[in-house]
C-alpha cells in the first residue's frame, strides 16, 4: 500500500489538474520528484507518481518554465529507477522526460534500450509496441 502522506499530496496535484490549473500541478510534482525523501518511498510508489505526471491525459503541449522544472526534477528518480531495476517501463518514462527537455538524442537511445529489453521478455506487448512508437516519432 502507498504512503498516506505520498497519495494525500498525489491527489492534492491532480485535483489542481482537474481544475485546469495546470502550472499549479507541474509545481507540485517538481517539488515532489525534487524533495530528498521521494527517494524514500518503494519504486512502485514513485513509478505511479512519475506516471501520473508524465502521461497525464489533456495536458497542454507547450513547455513553460514550471512544466520544464518538474521534469528535470524527474531525472534523478527516473536515472535511478532505470540503473536500480532496468525495467523497459522506466526506460519509456525517462526518454518521454528527455523529450520534453528537448534531448531527443537521449531520448531515442533511452527508448531503444527499452525497447531492445522488453522484446527479449515479450515482442508482442502493449509497452514493446508503444516504445516502437516513441523511437519513430524521433
Amino acid at each position: 500500500m502507498a504512503d498516506e502522506a505520498l497519495v494525500k499530496l498525489l491527489k492534492a496535484i491532480i485535483a489542481k489538474a482537474k481544475g485546469g490549473d495546470w502550472e499549479g500541478m507541474y509545481e507540485g510534482y517538481g517539488t515532489l520528484f525534487g524533495d530528498a525523501a521521494f527517494a524514500a518511498y518503494r519504486p512502485e510508489d514513485q513509478r505511479r507518481a512519475l506516471q501520473l505526471m508524465l502521461m497525464q491525459k489533456g495536458a497542454p503541449a507547450t513547455s513553460t518554465d514550471t512544466k520544464v522544472a518538474a521534469h528535470r526534477a524527474a531525472l534523478a528518480p527516473l536515472t535511478e529507477l532505470v540503473s536500480t531495476f532496468g525495467e523497459p517501463a522506466d526506460h519509456e518514462l525517462l526518454g518521454m522526460c528527455h523529450v520534453v527537455l528537448g534531448n531527443e538524442e537521449s531520448a531515442s537511445a533511452i527508448f531503444k534500450a527499452g525497447l531492445a529489453l522488453e522484446r527479449a521478455r515479450n515482442a508482442s506487448s502493449d509497452l514493446c509496441g508503444a516504445l516502437m512508437r516513441r523511437v519513430s516519432m524521433l
